[in-house]
């Protein structure tokens, strides 16, 4: 969710899909530091000794259920109201502004809540039969993150949502019907199911040889799991209950800020979301504080470098270089257009976006590949040449473990096998069906350019996979977009080349998010003793849960707001705009740019790739104040607001860390994710008023001195 899931969501957030590597491992390495502190009536030499003591020698003395009995009824009972609520909040994210942060916290302390609770409950009535362990809770926790994580690559927020009318009426370019499709609840359901779980075959075969035979770090799939079995020793229970009462308290106030917010929103840019604090000059250029709990939280939750770029950006756009180019009104461009025209300013905005985050995926994409290959060989040189690539149900070359927990994780992770028929069979028959299936929902999408995605998915799978296991950094959405330029160009703007570049995204998103995903959700199960078996099955379940119950919701979204994905709208859904005018560059070229700027776009292609480079051979105490292009890319064409609230909630999290610094670690991301999870919770009912016609009772503007004299002359006269 995958999940900033920036962009997915088992580990990392995502900006436009790229996973950055840093945030849920910190938080969480931090929440084991302070579980120590935590530690009550021991001594410090204690406390050694307890560090010094391996995770499983603490748990030495518990059984390890079977793989079976770790697939439990509440688990996906709470797995699917868990999931239902995170879909939710990943939407409201897709739909606003695509930055997805990672809700791995969120998903671990509620469900380990819920079914403590329920639990608890049973014990003292006497019904208890089994009790809540860790490999019960890794199985929630995939399955909710893999449920959560089909809202995100679903597409809804991007590819899939580009392709409607209402995203291509805002570009006079392919907007004909061969490049449109009507967005229908059955179709979506249908293309999910044929697309999101070829990715779980393509690398199960090559499990072991990630987790054991490699020894790939996979950080969040480790952080995770730290997480995890912090929770099941008496002094991370203690500390994991206090965390839940912060997050229920943020919760309930956010829920509450969100409901009393919604009287004051009777018309169009009314409310506190149209506040224009820093005044409504600052306003028209987009900087202002929306007073939203939502980006507070993520604030709190992403990297200040994060929050930091984000603003870095929005200043160079909205408040340096779009004044500028707006001068240039009827010589540059056409003078009259529409704000939203994509001949006029929002093509600057646009294109000079997607110069940037193009720069920025081209180069980490080099980066990580590089890493990747450079890895790959290394490990291979360590291999006798008849053990390369060893497969699930093949032995591991090196019999011996380096240490208690490796020997007893090594055993249990290889006890249940998952035969390398069942995967190369599932991975052929899904394709099949799946090649056959596609061209029916998208005529202009040949079986022959479908066949072509599933013969390179899986080296493409398991390059991300291992990629990601090397530096936590998931390259979906930069497959996706090679998929629209390639499948577009090749099928041309007369056979529906943007459609056809749009749905190939899908497909080829998909397939190596899941793969990345399930890869690292394994390694969370081998630090947890949980079983492979568990794992991928829960990871099903998630997953077909995901394709029903993001659907849903995004219907919801789309019947109950009104303007849904238009420019200045409360859902403006950025990314679908940005995904259609990538699939029309890849079938039409540079015509449609307006004068001069392709030159500016080539500009900022250029510099989001020396940035990465100045980051990655700069020394690091200088390199982490230097932004991140891919999130300054972002407030090019959505504005600043978003980028204030987001600074406020860093700003809050800094403070909160120089008084407290111990606390702040503790309950930090608790009450992130209350803030997040309340204003999510808000969006159920107030979609449904919206359904049902209830309008909010008051409309709370802001006037300027002279429109409000106008105002009450006219009132008055």
């Amino acid at each position: 969710m995958a999940s900033i899931r920036d962009d997915e969501a088992t580990g990392n957030g995502y900006i436009d899909g790229e996973r950055q590597a840093r945030e849920p491992e910190e938080q969480i390495l931090n929440h084991r530091k302070v579980m120590e502190q935590h530690n009550n009536g021991l001594e410090d030499g204690d406390n050694e000794k307890k560090e010094a003591m391996s995770i499983e020698m603490i748990f030495k003395d518990k059984e390890v259920p079977t793989w079976r009995n770790q697939l439990t009824v509440r688990a996906f009972v709470v797995s699917f109201v868990l999931g239902i609520l995170l879909s939710v909040i990943v939407m409201k994210f897709n739909l606003t502004t695509g930055i997805v942060p990672s809700l791995n916290v969120s998903a671990g302390l509620l469900g380990f809540f819920f079914v403590k609770t329920w639990t608890k409950f049973l014990e003292r009535s006497g019904m208890l039969k089994q009790p809540f362990t860790r490999q019960e809770n890794t199985v929630i926790q995939t399955c909710v993150i893999a449920t959560a994580g089909i809202a995100f690559s679903g597409g809804f927020g991007s590819y899939l949502f580009a392709m409607s009318e209402t995203i291509s009426k805002q570009v006079t370019e392919a907007d004909d019907s061969q490049n449109t499709k009507s967005l229908s609840l059955g179709w979506i359901i249908v293309f999910l199911f044929t697309v999101s779980f070829l990715g779980l075959f393509s690398v199960l075969p090559l499990r072991k040889i990630m987790i054991i035979d490699y020894k790939l770090i996979y950080p969040s799939g480790t952080a995770t799991a730290h997480l995890i079995n912090s929770f099941h020793t008496p002094q991370g229970a203690k500390l994991a209950k206090k965390q839940v009462q912060a997050l229920g308290k943020f919760l309930s106030f956010s829920f509450l800020w969100g409901f009393f917010q919604w009287f004051f929103t009777a018309g169009s840019d009314c409310g506190f979301g149209s506040f224009p604090t820093l005044g409504l000059k600052a306003y028209e250029n987009r900087f202002y504080f929306d007073f939203s709990t939502t980006y507070v939280g993520v604030g709190m939750i992403c990297p200040y470098i994060i929050n930091i770029s984000l603003l870095v950006g929005a200043i160079l756009s909205w408040g340096i270089m779009w004044p500028l180019i707006e001068t240039r009104e009827g010589d540059w461009y056409k003078s009259g257009l529409p704000s939203s025209n994509l001949h006029g300013i929002q093509g600057y905005r646009v294109f000079i976006a997607i110069a940037m985050i193009l720069g920025d995926g081209l180069y980490n994409f080099a980066k990580v590949l590089g890493k990747t290959t450079t890895g790959f060989v290394k490990q291979l040189k360590k291999k006798e040449p008849s053990m390369i690539l060893p497969l699930a149900d093949i032995a591991s070359p090196e019999g011996k473990a380096s240490s208690f927990d490796d020997e007893r994780r090594t055993q249990l992770f290889l006890k249940d096998q998952i035969p390398s028929w069942l995967a190369l069979g599932g991975y052929v028959l899904i394709a099949s069906i799946s090649t056959a299936v596609l061209p029916q929902i998208f005529h202009q999408l040949g079986w022959y350019h479908v066949l072509v995605i599933y013969i390179f998915a899986p080296v493409l799978a398991f390059c991300n996979a291992y990629g990601c296991g090397l530096t936590d950094w998931s390259l979906a959405s930069t497959y996706g977009k090679l998929a629209i330029f390639t499948i577009g160009a090749w099928a041309g703007n007369d056979q529906g080349g943007v459609l056809a570049g749009l749905a190939a995204c899908g497909v080829m998103m998909n397939i190596v998010s899941t793969a990345s995903d399930l890869t690292q959700d394994f390694k969370t199960g081998y630090m947890t003793l949980a079983s492979p078996r568990a794992m991928f099955v829960s990871q099903v379940i998630g997953t077909a849960m995901g394709c029903v119950i993001s659907p849903c919701v995004f219907w919801l979204f789309y019947k109950a707001f009104d303007g849904i994905g238009t420019i200045g709208s409360e859902y403006p859904a950025p990314n679908a705009l940005i995904y259609r005018n990538m699939a029309i560059l890849g079938v039409n070229g540079f015509s449609s740019l307006p004068k001069n700027c392709l030159t500016i776009c080539y500009i900022f292609f250029s510099g989001a790739i020396i940035i990465n480079a100045v980051r990655d051979f700069t020394p690091k105490r200088w390199a982490k104040y230097i932004p991140l292009p891919m999130a300054m890319a972002i407030p090019f064409y959505l504005g600043s607001y978003f980028a204030i609230d987001m600074c406020v909630g860093s700003l809050v999290l800094f403070i909160w860390e120089k008084i407290d610094k111990v606390k702040a670690d503790a309950f930090g991301p608790a009450v992130a994710s209350g803030l997040i999870c309340g204003d999510g919770i808000w969006t159920l009912p107030s979609s449904i008023l919206a359904l049902a016609g209830v309008k909010p009772p008051i409309c709370m503007k802001f006037l300027s001195r002279g429109t409000n004299v106008k105002v009450d002359k006219f009132l008055n006269s």
